[in-house]
């Protein structure tokens, strides 16, 4: 498990004094970035292969309201790892307490091809040494 820090930042308020939805998103997008440098998909990968993750499909969960100030807690976990794709789950917490989730699939993609490829052996590894089961809460549809 991976965590990243983020303190809400007053232009992410919305107009009923709450973290925005897309603010929601962008953390979660900062904290897959975490996970990526922590595996080896960090800047310098991505420079020297043109290759990177690419989010395909997002489940996002907004449990509670989180107000100005507040410190966001990201917990990441990979739930699901293939060759050229893994799921992961971030859980945001404020003082402890959940305030939203997202799953996401993402896929290994080289931008230069245009197409999915898979990952490198140490990467698949790192992945797949990480790997844990998915909390009650993943896979689910809206309903």
């Amino acid at each position: 498990m991976r965590e990243h820090r983020e303190r809400v930042r007053p232009e992410w308020i919305d107009y009923n004094g709450h973290l925005s939805e897309a603010y929601y998103v962008l953390v979660f997008g900062f904290a897959t970035d975490a996970v990526m440098d922590q595996v080896g998909l960090d800047a310098a990968y991505r420079t020297g292969t043109g290759c990177s993750l690419y989010t395909v499909e997002a489940h996002v969960r907004y449990l509670r309201e989180v107000k100005a100030d507040s410190e966001l807690v990201v917990t990441s976990r990979i739930v699901g790892t293939g060759a050229k794709k893994v799921r992961i789950c971030h859980e945001m917490a404020v003082d402890g307490t959940v305030v939203a989730t997202e799953e996401i699939m993402a896929l290994h993609v080289d931008g230069a091809q245009g197409g999915t490829t898979p990952f490198p052996a140490a990467i698949a590894e790192r992945f797949a040494a990480l790997a844990e089961q998915p909390p009650e809460y993943a896979g689910r549809s809206i309903g």
